[in-house]
């Protein structure tokens, strides 16, 4: 028996590559098993090679594994473009209908399967993705039972025969794999799973149920390639609290809409990528500037321009701390775990009202798509806070509400329009006290040094992940977002190499957390920044704001596709 596999499934776009890694996933998980996936798809709808890689463990995984066990194949390509990942006892699942070649420079076992074939003997040829699940199930040795609740729930609405077709699909397609198999039956069986429920769940859609959580109830946003699936879950969801989602004419309109909200006393969401983030600039200095709480997801993509709009990429970073013309604080955080991703987005909403700032939600494709095991969210450990919102009645006074009164912390009192003797300007141009437009340099003065402080002293839940258990370190490891799973699963073989080896993953990046991360560098020999860009944008914000420039190297990988643990190990090795 193993403790843990890699399974991929990979066809043309729109054969239902998606949906059998998501009948097969949803199974194991419900077994107990621990799972991770990563989607490799295309930026079209239809056509083009997609794949969905899938690790099976039963423990906790966060990272693709290097290789592979099994690869299902719907068509030539998919063998082709990734055999070179199974090892040499991996196995090939081909459907017999692309009468499939097996290469050479392979050790791995090639079966052919008549998935089409016996999809369309049992009434239509869509439900061969049904068959290749029963077939990797034989080898798996997995009890096809599991699959009756999961293809109830998924097809239940079709009726009992399209639910039980299924079914028998595959059943189908385990019986023929059996046969095939003979002896081998079950010749990759995978040890029990512990049978506890977890959910199985996106990043982007812990972000939008984090976002509920912590009281949001307006959306607006324009689709956009990985953050759709925030709106999509929003649209479904918020209805059923009062709130609403609006499908914008662009991204201007969205993050407008979403200040103007917030304004007035919703908590209010918008979500984008890059090229979406590039359009919502200025209208982040107007939140900035109005001292507007806002909440803006990135989930980042491969850029620039449409760049690589369905690849892995974390190239935002600086353009989320400088990209605004002029000077305004923001905070910019960096969930790194589907979790975090719901802790985090109810969290954001409290910080945008308790500082009177945009706040930014970044996360990056592989986080926002990859589907993985979660543990039960925690609903208690969400608070609501709302900081200076004045609720009560407002006492009479002579002259407009002082809105941007000057005040130590930086942060000025709010109120929401309406209320009795809270009148007051808002406007984007420099103002006073009152928002009353001032050019005048000793109230520039005031203006600009109130709202620069008010972050100076940010109270924010875990700054830095840690995994640092040695005072002296041979190597200190730091990544954001994606990464923090590969980057553990890389420290565990450098550990194993004999180096002393900690890792901190950033979720704060700014303000930055000076007071957590500098010790950590300077008790580290060599320091090395893991991140999927091409200039080392989190090297460098480092080195701004710690210095130990010589210390601290880069590992970049900017190809489209997510790190793996055999590259975190050799290139940390190549340093010593």
């Amino acid at each position: 028996m193993i403790n843990q596999l890699s399974w991929k499934v990979g066809g043309q776009q729109g054969e239902g590559i998606e949906s059998t890694g998501e009948i097969f996933s949803i199974a194991l998980n419900r077994l107990g098993y621990y799972l991770y996936g990563y989607r490799h798809f295309s930026s079209r709808i239809k056509g083009g090679h997609t794949n969905n890689k899938i690790r099976v463990s039963t423990s906790e995984t966060r990272s693709v594994s290097d290789d592979l066990d099994i690869l299902v194949a719907f068509d030539q390509e998919t063998i082709d473009v990734n055999y070179k990942e199974l090892h040499d006892s991996g196995i090939i699942i081909a459907d017999t209908k692309f009468k499939p070649q097996c290469p050479e420079d392979t050790k791995a076992v090639m079966y052919s399967v008549p998935f089409t074939e016996i999809a369309t003997g049992l009434g239509t040829s869509l439900m061969k993705n049904m068959v290749a699940v029963g077939a990797s199930c034989s080898i798996l040795g997995i009890d096809i039972a599991v699959f009756k609740e999961v293809v109830e729930e998924i097809f239940g609405r079709k009726g009992e025969q399209v639910v039980q077709k299924n079914l028998d699909a595959i059943k189908a397609g385990y019986d023929y794999m059996a046969e095939e198999l003979g002896d081998q039956k079950g010749a990759m069986q995978l040890e029990k799973g512990d049978g506890q429920k977890r959910l199985f769940m996106i990043g982007n859609d812990a972000i939008a149920l984090g976002a509920l959580a912590g009281g949001c109830r307006f959306m607006a946003a324009y689709p956009i390639t990985p953050a759709s699936e925030i709106m999509e879950y929003l649209i479904k969801k918020l209805p059923a609290v009062g709130g609403t989602v609006i499908q914008t004419e662009d991204e201007i309109a969205a993050v407008t809409m979403a200040i103007g909200a917030n304004y007035a006393g919703v908590r209010a969401l918008t979500a984008s990528a890059g090229p979406g983030l590039s359009l919502k600039m200025e209208a982040l200095g107007l939140s900035g500037i109005t001292e507007t709480p806002l909440v803006v997801v990135d989930t980042q993509r491969g850029g620039p321009s449409t760049g690589l709009p369905t690849k892995q990429e974390q190239s935002d970073l600086m353009a989320m701390i400088y990209g605004t013309h002029g000077e305004i604080p923001k905070i910019v955080m960096a969930p790194s775990t589907v979790e975090e991703a719901f802790y985090d987005t109810a969290e954001a909403f409290n910080l945008a009202e308790e500082y009177q700032v945009p706040v930014i939600v970044l996360t990056d494709l592989q986080l926002s798509l990859g589907k993985q095991t979660v543990q039960p969210l925690e609903l208690g450990r969400v608070q609501i806070r709302r900081g200076k919102l004045i609720q009560d009645e407002i006492p009479e006074a002579t002259g407009y509400f002082k809105r941007y009164e000057v005040t130590d912390d930086g942060i000025s009192p709010r109120v929401i329009p309406g209320m009795k003797n809270g009148i007051h300007h808002v406007t984007g141009v420099e103002h006073d006290e009152t928002g009353k437009p001032s050019e005048a340099a000793p109230n520039r003065i005031a203006q600009m040094d109130k709202r620069m402080r008010k972050i100076k002293d940010i109270k924010f839940p875990m700054p830095v992940y840690k995994n640092a258990k040695h005072e002296e370190a041979d190597l200190l490891i730091v990544g954001f977002n994606s990464t923090r799973g590969v980057i553990e699963e890389g420290m565990a073989r450098l550990e194993a190499d004999g180096l002393k080896v900690n890792h901190a993953h950033m979720r704060l990046i700014h303000p930055f957390p000076v007071e957590e991360m500098l010790p950590l560098v300077n008790s580290a020999k060599k320091v090395v920044v893991i991140e999927n860009n091409a200039t080392g944008q989190l090297a460098n914000i480092i080195k701004m704001n710690i210095g130990q420039v010589n210390k601290i190297k880069s590992i970049l990988k900017y190809d489209g596709n997510p790190f793996l643990p055999h590259e975190i190990h050799s290139k940390c090795k190549e340093l010593f």
